[in-house]
């Protein structure tokens, strides 16, 4: 399998270079050149474990690493979770709740980034060379990225996240782990601005080669692909329905992409349910096929609280027919002019149904599953759970992705249940633990000089 950019200016790449280069060194982002369907190989998979099914469903987009290493950096990279299955199926009130969060930070990113730490450290070790990752977080990132590759040889972490934008609990997850190669920057800003800091940095090309530059975001393919791993198990867990619809609590696009990816492979799969809150610029894109940045709405729900969502231009290369220059253009008016719209929204753009969800409803969705199914839900869970309700055929199962583990949002779970006990041991022992932060401007020279003092 090789890759290629969605502006069409890199091609040809392994899957090794892909995962090393992360951003596309033309500024979109990696994609296969092929997409496989693998419906005729569904029935062979029947009764595989998380990590058996994982190995096979991403092997066909590697081909440059030995199917016995790949397979045991799989298998290696689910060890350290928390529930036999990875990802249990939970019925909550006739919505079937896939729990992602049982990995040892707690939430969905977990189960990519403990796979791409793996894998970071195979590629390294078999090249001789070394990686400074830098990532952007919203929240759940920053930790589950820094979980994954922490003290491993040969690998600086820098991850930046918005100052008192991201949990307490999610900060702390961050800020604890002392690793000489973890550094953690607080940025006077919000998520978007992160992001664009990362982008920036990673398209001044010299700087990139120079100082070894990878990625943790869903910009790296890596990261999509072992998404798209849970959109087949949850078929299985189902008992392998005609069809089913899944609602996904959705902020950078990766996670309900990766959904997208597994449709094409040839699973059964209907409708993808865009849940987002009041950041809606992906609602009203699949809505009216506008897209158009607004102001970014700091909410309930952190992780959703984006207005440009990094993953959506792999989605919109498809949309476009695998139109490379039609998708350069596309991303460069909204780049200059903050909107853009689709000439014909067809096709693909029929797959989802997308939808957003107030404050006020996320805080009514959180008390409502706790009062009526007795089932705690994070703000983001309850975001997806909300509108899979909503938007639930009766005759087709409905899923929804539950992306963090409640306990990382104690505050606001407090503020919809007064008194309710919501812990986990991980996160308690993190309290009193000495943290370590710097703040830094939001200026990508301020940036690229603290990287250089640190290599």
């Amino acid at each position: 399998m090789k890759y290629r950019s969605t502006r069409g200016g890199v091609s040809g790449l392994t899957f090794s270079q892909a995962v090393m280069m992360g951003l596309a060194s033309d500024g979109g982002l990696l994609v296969p050149e092929s997409i496989p369907d693998v419906s005729a190989r569904l029935a062979d998979w029947q009764g595989l474990s998380y990590p058996e099914l994982a190995s096979q469903v991403m092997s066909p987009f590697v081909g440059d690493i030995d199917q016995t290493v790949f397979k045991n950096l799989v298998l290696t990279s689910y060890k350290n979770f928390q529930h036999p299955d990875v990802a249990p199926l939970v019925n909550v009130g006739g919505v079937q709740i896939l729990e992602l969060f049982h990995g040892p930070t707690l939430a969905f990113k977990d189960i990519a980034l403990q796979f791409l730490g793996e894998l970071f450290s195979h590629i390294l070790t078999e090249q001789d060379k070394v990686l400074n990752i830098l990532g952007a977080t919203s929240g759940d990132t920053g930790s589950a990225a820094i979980a994954g590759v922490r003290g491993k040889p040969g690998i600086r972490i820098f991850i930046m996240f918005p100052d008192g934008r991201t949990s307490p609990i999610q900060e702390r997850q961050m800020t604890t782990v002392l690793d000489d190669n973890v550094f953690n920057l607080s940025i006077d800003g919000s998520f978007d601005d992160c992001q664009n800091l990362l982008k920036t940095v990673f398209n001044d090309l010299s700087f990139k080669e120079t100082y070894a530059l990878g990625a943790v975001n869903s910009v790296n393919w890596a990261r999509v692909l072992a998404q798209v791993v849970y959109y087949f198990w949850t078929w299985f867990q189902l008992k392998q329905p005609a069809e089913f619809d899944v609602a996904v609590p959705t902020g950078n696009f990766g996670n309900i992409f990766a959904g997208f990816i597994a449709k094409r492979m040839g699973l059964p799969l209907r409708k993808l349910v865009l849940a987002t809150n009041e950041n809606d610029i992906l609602a009203r894109f699949f809505q009216s096929g506008v897209y158009e940045r607004g102001e970014v709405r700091f909410s309930n729900s952190p992780a959703m609280d984006i207005q440009v969502a990094s993953n959506f231009e792999r989605y919109l290369f498809y949309q476009l027919g695998e139109n490379a220059i039609d998708c350069a253009a596309f991303m460069n008016r909204f780049q200059t002019e903050q909107c853009a719209e689709l000439a014909q929204p067809e096709g693909f753009f029929d797959w989802f149904t997308a939808d957003a969800v107030t404050d006020a409803e996320t805080l009514k969705s959180i008390q409502g599953i706790w009062r009526e199914f007795n089932y705690l839900a994070d703000p983001h869970t309850a975001v997806g759970f909300h509108l899979a309700q909503k938007h639930r055929d009766p005759n087709v199962p409905m899923v929804c992705l539950a992306t963090a583990h409640p306990a990382k949002f104690d505050d606001t779970v407090e503020t919809a249940i007064p008194g309710v006990t919501n812990h986990h041991p991980s996160l308690d022992a993190l309290l009193g633990l000495q943290t370590r932060k710097t703040a830094i401007k939001d200026d990508p020279e301020v940036l690229k000089e603290f990287i250089r003092a640190r290599c």
